[in-house]
């Protein structure tokens, strides 16, 4: 990793990515570090993603997960996190911008793999999990076990981020309620 690069967390990971020591956050930046060190993923963190979890944060948590589960049951690891670092490869905010291609829901993911190609050559199963996370909205369901995983694994990290944001607000709130009240 370039000096400065700073990967932190996955949400809910006690995993911190930068670690020399631990064997998962070294692996997984063997798998994605070259991808962390372009200017188009750099630029995700720009945006925002789920309330207050950038577009980066989320890819790199959609990322770590396939990673792990894909080790886990033996699949092509390096396929998965590297496909999760780019599934969400479009650099506006698709609240404001509207795209030539259609609905954002359907278009982003043709739009992501534009960008990685044009940054990188990508392999099959990459490619795959690019343009097909979005099922079922995108109708064709993922061809491989990796893309599938990353495609389950984008769903739970929006919902996580989400929930994770909405309960910390929640518990603020109360806090700040109790402590009124006494």
């Amino acid at each position: 990793m370039e000096e400065g690069t700073k990967m932190a967390k996955a949400i809910g990971s006690k995993i911190c990515l930068d670690s020399t020591e631990n064997m998962y956050a070294i692996e997984f930046r063997d798998c994605v570090g070259d991808l962390l060190l372009l200017e188009d993923v750099k630029n995700l963190d720009k945006y925002v993603q789920h309330l207050n979890t950038s577009r980066l944060q989320h890819s790199i948590n959609v990322s770590y997960y396939s990673y792990r589960v894909c080790k886990k049951f033996g699949f092509d690891y390096k396929s998965a996190a590297r496909g999760g670092i780019l599934h969400d490869l479009y650099l506006y905010d698709w609240r404001i911008e509207r795209q030539p291609e259609g609905m954002h829901a359907s278009a982003h993911p043709k739009i992501a793999l534009r960008n990685a190609q044009r940054n990188i050559t990508l392999n099959e199963i990459e490619i795959d999990t690019i343009i097909k996370h979005m099922w079922p909205i995108t109708i064709i369901p993922p061809k491989y076990k990796e893309s599938i995983v990353v495609t389950f694994i984008d769903k739970y990290c929006a919902t996580a981020e989400i929930a994770y944001q909405l309960l910390t607000f929640m518990l603020k709130k109360t806090k700040i309620k109790t402590r009124n009240h006494v």
